[in-house]
């Protein structure tokens, strides 16, 4: 029987107050939905501490035992602080967990550079499940905006650091 894939939640913003921002409201749920379809998956909470209150896996963790999630299921990337970071310790977790590709849980947006540096990582990635992922159009502009800045960037980081992000 083949190994599940690993259920991959990337980070945004947690409040102040310690709630998820709603994009990272909506990448939960983006995961809880993956963790559905996916019920034999272990899901990575990934995003560490911003300026102030709980890591971004922390108010993951959180909201998806809310959901029903097992706590078993659930592994926790803390430390990473960006995209980059984010999908350098997914591959290390897919790796570990035996996990034959990745379902990425993120916005739109933001899933073709996650895709791009997990191949370059040498990872098989699948977008997740996006229920209800409307969103705002001018933030969905302005992110593509940033993404087509930040797509060439990380992949010449990717490309040059590999082996330290894997190690």
């Amino acid at each position: 029987m083949d190994a599940p894939p690993l259920i991959v939640i990337f980070g945004a913003a947690v409040r102040a107050d310690g709630s998820p921002s709603p994009a990272l409201a909506r990448r939960i749920r983006y995961g809880a939905a993956a963790a559905a379809a996916f019920p034999a998956s272990r899901v990575l909470c990934s995003g560490g501490p911003g300026p102030r209150g709980p890591s971004e896996a922390a108010v993951m963790a959180d909201q998806l035992s809310r959901r029903g999630v097992a706590s078993a299921r659930l592994l926790m990337d803390e430390a990473s602080l960006d995209t980059l970071q984010n999908v350098a310790a997914a591959a290390r977790a897919a790796r570990a967990e035996g996990a034959p590709l990745v379902v990425a849980c993120s916005d739109a947006y933001h899933l073709p550079r996650i895709r791009l540096l997990l191949t370059v990582l040498g990872v098989r990635s699948r977008a997740g499940p996006q229920p209800g992922s409307r969103g705002d159009a001018g933030h969905r502009v302005a992110m593509a905006l940033r993404e087509a800045v930040a797509i060439p960037y990380d992949l010449v980081l990717a490309a040059m650091h590999r082996r330290r992000l894997l190690s």
